[in-house]
């Protein structure tokens, strides 16, 4: 697994696995997950910081959510 912020643009990126990406979904307008042939691939939140998302303190709510 991979975390990745950009503090600039406040993008949270997420990798869990570095599979081909096959689909991906948005979660509302700033949540984008990518998956796998096996499951989530890779998460990007928009506006992560702002929204709460980072420092990920509440990293079992962004995995429920993302789920």
């Amino acid at each position: 697994m991979r975390i990745k912020y950009d503090d600039q643009d406040d993008i949270l990126h997420i990798e869990f696995t570095k599979e081909p990406i096959v689909k991906d979904v948005s979660h509302g307008w700033n949540v984008n997950v990518g998956y796998g042939a096996k499951g989530i691939a890779e998460i990007t939140i928009l506006d992560a910081k702002a929204k709460g998302f980072w420092p990920l303190e509440n990293v079992d709510d962004l995995l429920r959510q993302a789920a």
